[in-house]
């Protein structure tokens, strides 16, 4: 009888405890939502068959645990792994309508493509554009499709996570000196590449690291800079991302770039380019990993 009363107890205390938790849960809000290109999008009801068009709101997804009601996704989404798995539906530049269309989807999260974008609204397919132009950006997204997805609370620590990661690498290398250093995006032409200026991720986050981008007054946030610039601003990190671009040997061979601060002492760091180039959760790992590489001297 005692033990039949303790279960009763326990089992009153569970279903307490369960709804004050649910409670504390912010509810989904029906309603009009704006998206990035100022839009207002009525959202009736939590979508549940949801197509991405940008890696990165992929990864937006599956971080809030969204990932069961992506039912496709575009061709470079490659993260997490369960993404790899998801049906394919095309670019944002050259989307595969036909298949789009056949997923049934109740809502697509899309970069801004204006192809796309007119394709979509012409067939009637609800859709918002998520396209940040800056970190704060990307937290205001996250909340956004947390909002619209009926999981606000994850998206709030999420985003908290993201902000405390931020605020920590920020402190470590706050009294380091400033590293000058360029980001390669593009080797196609080494006597003009490409990299990242003012406006871009890849300027946000270097200075965040401690570094000091030197294409940062560039007057566009992707720009050619030419290898008389570069030599002259004498970058002392050279960063390359893991995909697309020229290997450090081909730096050190080219009689330009061996001038260069960076060149002499081997300092030509390859880092993982999804983590700065994409706009989602991991952009605060990519900075942790850009501290690392312009400051080593404060993670021995």
């Amino acid at each position: 009888m005692l033990a039949m009363k303790r279960f009763g107890v326990i089992f009153i205390l569970s279903n307490l405890l369960f709804s004050l938790v649910v409670g504390c849960q912010p509810a989904f809000q029906p309603g009009t939502y704006t998206d990035d290109m100022g839009r207002e999008v009525n959202i009736s009801k939590v979508p549940e068959r949801i197509v991405s068009y940008g890696s990165s709101i992929t990864e937006i997804l599956f971080a809030l645990g969204l990932g069961e009601k992506v039912v496709g996704v575009d061709d470079f989404s490659d993260y997490p792994e369960a993404a790899k798995s998801k049906p394919k539906v095309g670019d944002a530049f050259s989307p595969s309508i036909e298949k789009l269309v056949g997923l049934e989807p109740d809502l697509v999260l899309t970069v801004k493509q204006e192809q796309l974008n007119t394709a979509l609204d012409n067939l009637g397919v609800k859709f918002m554009v998520i396209d940040p132009t800056d970190i704060d950006g990307v937290y205001k997204n996250i909340e956004l499709i947390g909002e619209i997805t009926g999981v606000e609370g994850k998206a709030s620590k999420l985003i908290d996570d993201m902000k405390k990661t931020a605020a920590r690498v920020q402190s470590q290398v706050k009294s380091a000196p400033e590293v000058r250093v360029i980001f390669l995006i593009d080797t196609t032409d080494l006597n003009n590449p490409w990299t990242g200026g003012h406006g871009s991720f890849i300027d946000a986050l270097i200075t965040m690291a401690g570094g000091e981008n030197i294409a940062a007054k560039a007057p566009a946030p992707w720009v050619q800079f030419s290898i008389e610039q570069i030599i002259s601003a004498d970058p002392e990190v050279i960063i390359l991302p893991d995909k697309y671009v020229a290997s450090p040997q081909v730096l050190k061979d080219h009689p330009a770039w061996q001038r260069t601060s960076a060149v002499k002492n081997n300092r030509i760091i390859i880092i993982n380019g999804d983590l700065i180039s994409r706009p989602g959760p991991r952009l605060v790992q990519g900075l942790e990993e850009l501290a690392k590489i312009i400051h080593p001297e404060l993670y021995k």
